[in-house]
């Protein structure tokens, strides 16, 4: 597969990667707090957004396409955020197999 063709400066988003801490509070109430990881330059582009049903069951909507450099310690379980905007991490990928590329297909989450 030939290598992807990136343009670097179009990674001039800066997001925030965030993972879940799930602590107990004064009461032993399980709560899911998001911690900032690292600071990341990315690109987003917004895909379509659907909902597939499969059964009885909705799977999630993809509707962004993020783009950034490799990193070897980000998961589906992370989110990104830029500002207000939160991006639930559903999908990741290297695109072309080189380690220098990570594509996320995230969705956007709704306050």
């Amino acid at each position: 597969m030939p290598a992807l063709f990136l343009d670097p400066g179009s990674l001039s988003r800066e997001l925030l990667l965030e993972k879940s801490i799930i602590t107990a509070d004064d009461t032993g109430e399980l709560v899911e707090n998001w911690v900032e990881i690292a600071s990341v330059w990315a690109q987003i582009e917004p895909m379509e957004s659907g909902l597939r049903i499969l059964g009885e069951q909705g799977l999630p909507e993809i509707t962004h396409r993020i783009t950034l450099r490799m990193r070897s310690d980000i998961a589906s379980t992370m989110r990104l955020r830029k500002g207000l905007r939160i991006f639930q991490i559903l999908t990741l990928h290297d695109p072309d197999d080189s380690g220098r590329y990570l594509v996320c297909r995230v969705r956007e989450e709704s306050r």
